[in-house]
């Protein structure tokens, strides 16, 4: 696995939080966990209640994601033991995933499944909520999700294709955090990125697809170039 797949991971779970199924209900997701009326999200004093009571949710989440990403890479390691064939199916995959979160392909959308959502919360676990979220999310998020998985899958080893889900997750519980702890200033944001949600659905779908050639035609590696350079102009050392 090439470490300019990392960012590329971050990146689809920051993506992933702003899918419609996601970004809308952040104020219920979060007076859910922290029992925080939503009306009251932003008053002084319960910023650090509500991201203490977020930590369990996330774990919730990024537990069943990376279970996800071992799965893929498990399987990935079975059936395509060629890696050049392994990163052009996964390029293809990529590809495909990416003209369907630009909405130029058909993918079925659905809500959070509401039984399995209040199934958890009547059970009082803040970490099974978190879990619920990410099984019932995934049907809405599964473009930018079966991209990382696809990842995964071409990953060298379980423990790479772990980590890949996990820094999707960290992508995706750093917002939802942040949320927490600045809910009044978040909300303009999000209402922004709202109003430019296609936008954000066209450039996020045109770096799946460009990652996805890169896959295929084996020039992945130009990534990692630019990468480098740009660390160099950082005046960081590259370390891949």
């Amino acid at each position: 696995m090439s470490l300019s797949a990392i960012p590329v991971a971050f990146l689809a779970g920051f993506v992933s939080f702003l899918a419609p199924c996601v970004l809308p209900l952040v104020p219920g997701y979060l007076s859910a966990v922290s029992a925080v009326d939503a009306d009251k999200l932003g008053q002084p004093g319960n910023a650090k209640r509500v991201v203490a009571a977020s930590i369990p949710f996330v774990l919730g989440f990024t537990a069943v994601f990376v279970l996800l990403g071992v799965g893929a890479a498990l399987v990935g390691g079975r059936l395509l033991s060629d890696q050049f064939l392994l990163e052009r199916v996964a390029g293809f995959v990529l590809v495909v995933f990416g003209f369907a979160f630009m909405g130029l392909l058909p993918w079925p959308e659905r809500l959070l499944g509401a039984r399995l959502l209040q199934g958890a919360r009547s059970r009082g676990s803040r970490f099974l909520l978190g879990g619920a979220f990410a099984v019932c999310a995934a049907p809405c998020i599964g473009p930018v999700l079966a991209a990382t998985l696809v990842l995964a899958g071409s990953s060298d080893t379980v423990l790479e294709g772990a980590l890949l889900l996990a820094v999707y997750s960290l992508g995706l519980a750093v917002p939802f955090v942040l949320a927490g702890a600045v809910f009044s200033r978040a909300m303009g944001a999000f209402r922004w990125i709202r109003d430019h949600y296609r936008a954000i659905q066209v450039v996020g779908g045109a770096v799946m697809v460009a990652l996805g050639l890169l896959l295929f035609f084996e020039r992945f590696y130009v990534l990692r170039v630019y990468l480098n350079r740009f660390l160099e102009w950082l005046g960081l050392e590259p370390a891949f």
